[in-house]
């Protein structure tokens, strides 16, 4: 087993405006620190546990917000801090990715 037992990366990519879309711009920043905080509030985080970081582009920019949880490599997409709320109930908690946010 890893460091961690899962990972969780948003991608918190910007880009100039009228390029392509990016996630900074969509509030990935907020969301990963509203993940970050209830995972550690939740007593989910550190070693053997669940880790929540920033990442740069996950090339699925017009996907996004986008996140991935390794090591399942499921792909997210989330718009708000209770899509992130229901990611971290049931799929970090529970081992059940939520379907409706699953990016294809």
């Amino acid at each position: 087993m890893g460091y961690y037992e899962r990972h969780i990366f948003f991608c918190v990519n910007s880009r100039d405006e009228g390029e392509r879309p990016c996630c900074a711009a969509a509030g990935a920043k907020r969301l990963q620190a509203h993940a970050k905080a209830r995972v550690k509030e939740l007593g989910l985080a550190g070693a053997g546990k669940i880790r929540v970081n920033q990442s740069g582009c996950l090339d699925r920019c017009e996907e996004g917000p986008t996140v991935v949880v390794y090591p399942d490599a499921t792909w997210y997409r989330c718009f708000d801090e209770q899509d992130v709320d229901e990611i971290i109930e049931s799929h970090l908690v529970r081992g059940v990715p939520v379907q409706r946010l699953l990016l294809p």
